[in-house]
This record gives structure tokens, C-alpha cells and sequence, in this order.
């Protein structure tokens, strides 16, 4: 699972195989995980992440 790039204590990274899936991106910081449709961003998942961080990951993924 490569690395997109990080911000802050924020890791954006994708799998290589996942063929039956729209395209995404997936977010982890310490316990935390969360996935987020690209071609229009919206939360596909969330474990753990407050709502107020979820705001702040959607922004760095629109920009």
C-alpha cells in the first residue's frame, strides 16, 4: 500500500488491488481509518475519526 503523501500526522495511501471499487483513498492516523471516494469526495468509511477531523481530511483530499 504506497503512500500518496502525508500532512501532518495524516497517511494517504491507496492499495494496489482493488479492482471492483471506485477510485479512493484511504486515511490513517494512529487507531484511525477512513475512506474517501475521489470522483466526487464523500466519506465512504470512517473508524474513529471525530467529525471535525473528518472536515479537515476532506479538505486536503479536495485540494
Amino acid at each position: 500500500m504506497p503512500t500518496v503523501f502525508r500532512d501532518g500526522p495524516y497517511r494517504f495511501y491507496w492499495f494496489s488491488h482493488e479492482p471492483d471499487e471506485p477510485r479512493h483513498v484511504h486515511v490513517d492516523r494512529g487507531k484511525c481509518s477512513a475512506k474517501l471516494w475521489l470522483r466526487r469526495v464523500a466519506l465512504a468509511r470512517n473508524m474513529g475519526f471525530p467529525a471535525h477531523k473528518l472536515r479537515r481530511i476532506r479538505e486536503v483530499v479536495e485540494d
